[in-house]
């Protein structure tokens, strides 16, 4: 396979490596196939051309060829990204068929069953890029053979169905299995664009189930919590994590009429400072501020000082909380305010949940 390449570094100073999508190793499984349906013989290494430009090459990890079909597989290796299908192995069976390329899903691919993706209802849940580019490389492989580019296509993942467990997939209605991903065809470590991604994808499938709320939170806890306060149904959750400005900026343009952000005390803090990255590595708490928010609120000095000066979130909201002080309520009305000016006049009206370790909701405004 192709070298993967460096990109920053990881703990110990050492060289972070990309990876590649489920997309790009379906479309060298797929264009490996389509050459041994057609030729008799399995090109290995296998080259495609990436929607970049970029030519890459993969090593097969199975092969097999019958008179009116054939198979290829290839080992996902998504680089140094915590990625649920890095050693998965992805396959495509090919067929001669009519019509040009056509998909279907295999094993552990899912079928999407609800209205809002970019696929269709019933379709595999195989994403426009992949698509495209496999149609790409089954033309490439046809036009030099002088045949016409008319396959069908089938994608499976090996253990797709128990993975797809661990994603998005079954709260977007994408059921069976995984989606073959990738925009680039390459995966980059740690850059979060698969879950923001998935936050998009959310939004959307909400809208198009014509819900007028969903609920963005930080974390478990705070998800049912939420769940439960608002008895909303699974697909109107949203995972944020720390991406609030992934929910946001989005929200701008796909406007849901109302939006429920619910976290614990800390990370909410961080977005009513403005932070839309509550990630602890890229924002901070700052005491200090919510020490003149206290005192904005009718804290005492007292009060006021010993927040500014906790030495955690946990701490400043521990003091206030013995000072019979609702901190929690003050953070979640400076949250919804700045929520709201980040929507920038979009037709979404924002409430804040406050959740505590127990799962207890402590504000709600």
């Amino acid at each position: 396979m192709t070298t993967s390449e460096e990109i920053g570094r990881g703990e110990g100073n050492r060289p972070l490596r990309t990876g590649w999508t489920t997309g790009a190793c379906a479309t060298a499984a797929a264009k490996a196939a389509w050459t041994a349906l057609l030729t008799g013989h399995f090109p290995d290494p296998v080259e495609i051309v990436l929607p970049r430009g970029q030519r890459v090459a993969f090593a097969l990890a199975r092969e097999w060829r019958g008179d009116d079909a054939a198979m290829a597989a290839i080992v996902k290796d998504a680089g140094d990204d915590p990625d649920v299908t890095h050693g998965a192995l992805v396959s495509a069976t090919v067929r001669r068929s009519e019509g040009g390329v056509r998909f279907a899903a295999g094993e552990g691919v899912g079928i999407v069953t609800r209205p809002g993706l970019p696929i269709g209802v019933g379709e595999p849940a195989i994403n426009p890029v992949p698509r495209q580019m496999m149609r790409t490389a089954i033309e490439e492989v046809s036009a030099g053979l002088g045949v016409a580019p008319d396959a069908l296509i089938t994608v499976g993942v090996e253990g797709g169905e128990a993975l797809a467990q661990k994603t998005w997939n079954p709260r977007l209605g994408i059921v069976g299995g995984l989606s073959i991903l990738g925009t680039t065809g390459i995966v980059r470590p740690f850059s979060c664009a698969a879950w923001i991604h998935s936050i998009h994808r959310g939004i959307d499938v909400a809208r198009a189930a014509g819900l007028d709320r969903v609920a963005a939170s930080t974390g478990a806890t705070s998800e049912r919590a939420a769940q439960r306060a608002l008895a909303l149904p699974d697909h109107a959750m949203l995972d944020m994590g720390d991406f609030a400005g992934g929910v946001l900026k989005y929200l701008r343009d796909h406007p849901v009429p109302h939006l429920t952000i619910a976290g614990g005390a800390g990370k909410l803090s961080k977005l009513a400072a403005g932070a839309l990255d509550l990630h602890s590595a890229r924002s901070q708490v700052d005491c200090v501020l919510m020490g003149e928010w206290a005192r904005a609120g009718g804290a005492d000095d007292a009060l006021c000082g010993s927040i500014a000066t906790a030495p955690t979130a946990m701490a400043a909201f521990a003091a206030a909380e013995d000072a019979g002080f609702d901190l929690p309520r003050i953070v979640a009305m400076r949250a919804r305010d700045e929520a709201a000016r980040q929507l920038k006049g979009a037709p979404v009206e924002v409430s804040i949940m406050i959740v505590n370790r127990e799962g207890r909701i402590v504000a709600h405004v």
